[in-house]
């Protein structure tokens, strides 16, 4: 599911810069969970595509779950990983992906990762978020202090309910549904209708609230 996750974030990144990535310059801000992992496979797969990309761990790398641990391995093997404490090497990227925090976030950042979501905002470039911004509550769709202002979310396999709360609109920008090879019995096991929406792309754009 990260490596799925992860190569249609990648997909939709490029779809933003136009369509081709080589030589432009993006930057992934990780976080310790499984949602930072698949920026990671994110940063691994645009590095392949061409692009110059700039990997960002926002928390401890010692608080690293198994499986994002190996992904950030493979990206420091590829001198891909950045040092928290110098940056990224560019002022103005080209594209910030945010990765940070996922579904599983609640309650307001702590100050590592909340400068991470200053600088992001502060940057006046695109940007593209995984799940849901950071920094937004994705249950009840209330955003912290600091929170992604995204250019577009990324959402995985279904939209998740605090993207459909008006408060949540300025934050999430454009929203996108990416598959990551959920099987329509799992959904059906837990009561919810499900027709698949993927059977033309894996990632499909949400044009407004009655389908997300």
């Amino acid at each position: 599911m990260m490596e799925l996750a992860g190569r249609n974030l990648a997909s939709q990144a490029r779809i933003m810069l136009g369509g081709s990535v080589a030589g432009r310059t993006v930057v992934v801000l990780c976080g310790a969970g499984n949602n930072g992992g698949g920026g990671m496979v994110a940063a691994r797969n645009l590095h392949g595509w061409g692009a110059r990309v700039q990997a960002v761990l926002t928390g401890p790398e010692n608080v690293l779950k198994v499986v994002p641990k190996r992904q950030w391995r493979t990206l420091r093997r590829l001198d891909l990983a950045v040092r928290p404490k110098t940056g990224p090497r560019s002022g103005r990227p080209d594209l910030i992906i945010d990765a940070i925090f996922g579904y599983g976030f609640h309650g307001k950042p702590r100050s590592r990762s909340a400068r991470w979501i200053e600088w992001a905002n502060r940057r006046g470039c695109p940007i593209l978020a995984l799940d849901l911004p950071s920094g937004l509550d994705g249950t009840t769709g209330i955003p912290s202090t600091p929170c992604v202002r995204a250019t577009a979310t990324l959402t995985l396999a279904l939209p998740k309910m605090g993207l459909w709360a008006p408060q949540a609109a300025a934050y999430v920008g454009e929203m996108y549904l990416a598959d990551v090879g959920v099987p329509p019995q799992v959904y059906r096991d837990l009561g919810l209708e499900f027709g698949t929406p993927f059977a033309s792309s894996s990632i499909i754009r949400l044009e407004d609230s009655q389908e997300r």
